[in-house]
């Protein structure tokens, strides 16, 4: 009999988890089915992976779902995109609520419909109160047009330039109220920020994985979480090197 294998241990749990949710076309592509087939799988992917995260013991989880350049995508997958969004809304509020997820949007609400608009308010309004875990979903969102619009209400605020520092621009960001980014996974392999949480995710740990959203689970998530307990974050200093170790080792 074959000894089992044994899993290496989780030494370290990031408090935010940001993820690019990338590969629901390619995923798509090799099962010879439509794009929208592979978002709508990405979406089913959802639940089981807010549950590996509260599992975890992860407190926030930030998913990249469609950024502000995503319009420019064919008419139809754009609006199939949004179907998709008012039908996870409809379907999954209620439980998330009831499993104690809290949920918020990060981005513009503007340029959505405004019964969808209005599906994310309400959902946002309903789990408000939620503890558990705190899912930001990033909607109509890119980290330079938040830059943008933070910048623009500061004028509006009337905010003088000698007041200006990170921890005000931090305020003003979509993400106000939420700690910075720890560790950032990317799915489907490929190497790119993508106008992600430029800001926020000055000092995170990167992670990126070839598996496909709609395939990453909780044995994927574990994998994520046990490299980055691997890490010794610095925030761009330099950690004393120890008596009995050689300064190459850093």
């Amino acid at each position: 009999m074959s000894p089992h294998k044994v899993e290496e241990p989780i030494t370290k749990i990031p408090t935010h988890i940001a993820v690019i949710m990338d590969g629901n076309g390619r995923w798509a592509a090799r099962r010879g089915l439509p794009r929208l087939a592979g978002h709508r799988a990405g979406t089913e992917n959802l639940r089981r992976v807010f549950r590996a995260c509260v599992e975890f013991g992860i407190q926030y989880l930030t998913l990249y779902a469609f950024s502000t350049e995503n319009w420019g995508r064919p008419e139809d997958e754009v609006k199939g995109l949004m179907g998709i969004l008012a039908d996870v809304i409809d379907r999954e509020t209620a439980e998330l609520n009831k499993e104690g997820v809290r949920l918020r949007h990060i981005g513009r609400l503007e340029r959505l419909d405004p019964l969808l608009r209005q599906k994310v308010l309400n959902a946002i309004q309903l789990t408000a109160h939620n503890d558990r875990l705190t899912v930001c979903l990033a909607f109509n969102y890119g980290g330079r047009d938040e830059m943008v619009c933070a910048v623009q209400r500061m004028i509006e605020s009337g905010v003088a330039a000698s007041a200006v520092n990170e921890s005000l621009i931090s305020n003003y960001l979509f993400t106000a109220g939420i700690p910075d980014p720890d560790l950032i996974i990317r799915t489907s392999g490929e190497m790119r920020m993508s106008n992600f949480l430029i800001w926020q995710g000055a000092y995170a740990e990167w992670y990126v994985t070839n598996t496909l959203w709609p395939d990453f689970d909780k044995e994927e998530l574990r994998k994520a979480i046990v490299d980055y307990g691997r890490r010794e974050r610095r925030f761009g200093l330099v950690v004393p090197v120890k008596k009995d170790q050689h300064p190459g080792d850093q």
